[in-house]
């Protein structure tokens, strides 16, 4: 966008003519008339956000909606205060860019009752555009990306990266980073609490496609999952080649349900470790080791171990 600074210091946007909002104009919905809004944004250069609502005490319909710049008003004074955890940014400055659609009263339209076009700060140029919210969107393609690399333990940061390489760079993103990550934190959130349920599921697919696949899980009395055990092939394998010695080890990290990671693991001709199975518990006691060393010994009885 290009602006001019008028007399009163303020930067007016440039931009199409009929995309300019002007007082009078009609829309069929409120939602017509802040969507016409944020449109004017984007192409001008900065962000919008709906501030106040007043509503008719007759039905409750909203008669005044305001939809102003980001940088409107100042932040509260708590938020500035030095013994905060987490400092953010100042981005409030006091701008006074807004537009009022109002209700008419004998129909269900709005109009443009008020406006005001100048910003008291710069606006975001042609080459940075690209970061503002109202540019921002997350598409389809997006979200399927992040999802599939979930899956091989790619996080969203990486993915971010990996996907400016695709696209050709950064301006030809149409989402910033915190917009990935706020997706993977969603997807979290969607599935907290039946994610053992999902690895179950998963662990049967994986039987189904491979038969040699090996898995074994307890729950306790509220369904909540405690011990899982699992043997892929490969591992199976490896364990028929270098099984004379098992190392095996509960010092790793635990995930987030205060779960241990048990794997076990050898040695192979080159010296590097090779895994055999691998498990999760809940307790570090003599029931769940008795019943994991029962697992390991049933996944591994049928093989043969070299001479």
């Amino acid at each position: 966008p290009l602006c001019a600074a008028n007399i009163d210091n303020e930067w007016i946007p440039s931009c199409p003519t009929h995309l300019k909002p002007v007082v009078g104009i009609k829309f069929d919905t409120l939602q017509q008339g802040i969507s016409f809004y944020e449109n004017y944004a984007r192409l001008s250069g900065f962000d919008t956000r709906l501030y106040s609502t007043k509503k008719t005490k007759s039905d409750g319909k909203i008669s005044l909606k305001y939809c102003v710049c980001n940088k409107e008003g100042f932040r509260e004074t708590p938020r500035l205060q030095s013994n905060c955890k987490k400092k953010r940014p100042i981005t409030r400055m006091g701008c006074n860019a807004r537009i009022t659609l109002k209700l008419i009263n004998d129909q269900d339209n709005y109009i443009i009752f008020s406006l005001h076009e100048g910003h008291t700060h710069p606006l975001t140029t042609p080459n940075s555009a690209h970061h503002t919210k109202q540019s921002r969107n997350l598409t389809l393609a997006h979200k399927k990306y992040i999802m599939d690399n979930s899956c091989a333990n790619i996080g969203a940061t990486k993915s971010y990266r990996l996907m400016k390489e695709h696209v050709g760079g950064y301006q030809n993103m149409a989402a910033s980073v915190t917009d990935f990550k706020n997706f993977q934190r969603d997807i979290r959130k969607h599935i907290r609490g039946k994610d053992a349920q999902m690895l179950i599921e998963n662990f049967k697919r994986k039987q189904q496609m491979c038969s040699s696949f090996f898995f074994k899980y307890e729950v306790d009395d509220k369904q909540h999952l405690i011990r899982i055990f699992w043997a892929d092939a490969i591992g199976r394998k490896n364990y028929a080649s270098f099984g004379d010695v098992v190392s095996f080890d509960t010092t790793f990290s635990m995930n987030e349900y205060c779960m241990v990671f048990a794997p076990f693991t050898g040695v192979d001709n080159s010296k590097s470790y090779v895994t055999f199975a691998a498990a999760l518990l809940y307790r570090e006691d003599t029931e769940s080791f008795v019943w994991l060393f029962e697992a390991f010994r049933d996944a591994m009885q049928l093989v043969i171990l070299p001479v």
